[in-house]
């Protein structure tokens, strides 16, 4: 009998929110709408720039995988994440804030000399998310965090695409990928990031070997997969890699393929203030939902819901209650 529902690995961050116009944006020379990597030095030449916003910033545990290892935690799944953090505040702050979610990890392992990775959210006016990250010690999670019994006793292994950017990390997520099909745990990832199908497309393939259970993105990464404008094309693309994926397209709702059939999944009206955590949010519960009864179509449903109400608000997590709340409004 399995123990976990999920078991995921990828970065662990300690995220930092702050509102900020187009303007600044461009003036602090940031890419909007992507994830960029940055050294500590840039990372503090922003944080010093935009020190007039620090008042109004928001502190939070992130991380794609762990975002969504934390949600399916809250719907009731029962989880395990592999991380990496750093005998510092913000690496304390960041095992604390999951252990009290409820997520098994290794919260007695000695940690590491160094700095826990830190992402600049920057929130602009259309809600779009723009991420400056420094994975500081996460750049060298590798195949040493993975706990091979947790992962064999998972129903499904679930790395972030973010994980191609980094040698260890990249390795780590292939051999979490192998020891899971090795004991018939199935696998997923998610793209992420634009931007990892864009400049990590080769790496991203070693990732997913010879295919995986199921994939998640939204729809840029799904298009630019397929190098082409069309979501038919997309949607073929997606099929030589996975045997299910789900492709989040914003406010329009979702299409999720079963294995037979693609689903349309209805989008839900928002006012939307913060995109960020939003594919993680979907991932999270959908995730949940499959490994506990419900079917794609139905996942797919819980999955956008909870994904609007989390763009309808600051930060990438909902309040505890709200999940099962949205359990309840989605089984009446």
């Amino acid at each position: 009998m399995k123990k976990y529902h999920l078991y995921g690995i990828g970065a662990a961050l300690v995220d930092t929110e702050i509102e900020i116009n187009d303007a600044e944006l461009q003036s602090l020379g940031v890419e909007k709408g992507l994830m960029t990597l940055v050294d500590a030095a840039r990372q503090q030449e922003l944080l010093d720039k935009l020190s007039g916003h620090m008042v109004h910033a928001k502190l939070a545990s992130g991380g794609s995988a762990c975002n969504s290892i934390v949600a399916a935690g809250y719907f009731g799944a029962n989880n395990y994440y592999s991380c990496k953090v750093a005998n510092d505040e913000h690496g304390h702050f960041f095992m604390n804030d999951i252990k009290a979610a409820g997520v098994d990890a290794d919260f007695d392992g000695d940690k590491a000399v160094g700095t826990t990775g830190k992402c600049l959210v920057l929130i602009s006016p259309d809600a779009e998310r723009s991420m400056n990250t420094h994975l500081g010690i996460s750049e060298t999670l590798s195949v040493a965090e993975i706990n091979a019994e947790a992962l064999a006793r998972s129903e499904y292994f679930y790395a972030e695409g973010y994980l191609v950017t980094s040698d260890s990390g990249r390795a780590a997520a292939i051999a979490g990928r192998e020891l899971a099909e090795s004991n018939g745990v199935k696998t997923a990832l998610s793209f992420s990031d634009p931007g990892m199908v864009s400049f990590f497309r080769d790496g991203l393939n070693d990732m997913l070997g010879n295919g995986v259970d199921l994939i998640f993105c939204n729809e840029a990464e799904a298009l630019g997969w397929a190098n082409s404008e069309s979501l038919d094309d997309a949607v073929a693309a997606l099929k030589q890699v996975a045997k299910t994926f789900a492709i989040t397209l914003g406010a329009k709702g979702a299409l999720v393929f079963d294995g037979e059939q693609l689903h349309e999944i209805s989008g839900h009206k928002v006012a939307a203030v913060d995109t960020n955590g939003a594919g993680d949010m979907f991932a999270g519960a959908f995730l949940y939902g499959i490994t506990n009864g419900y079917s794609y179509a139905k996942a797919g449903a819980l999955a956008s819901r909870a994904a609007a109400e989390v763009v309808s608000q600051y930060g990438p997590r909902l309040l505890g209650p709200r999940h099962q709340e949205l359990l309840s409004e989605l089984n009446r």
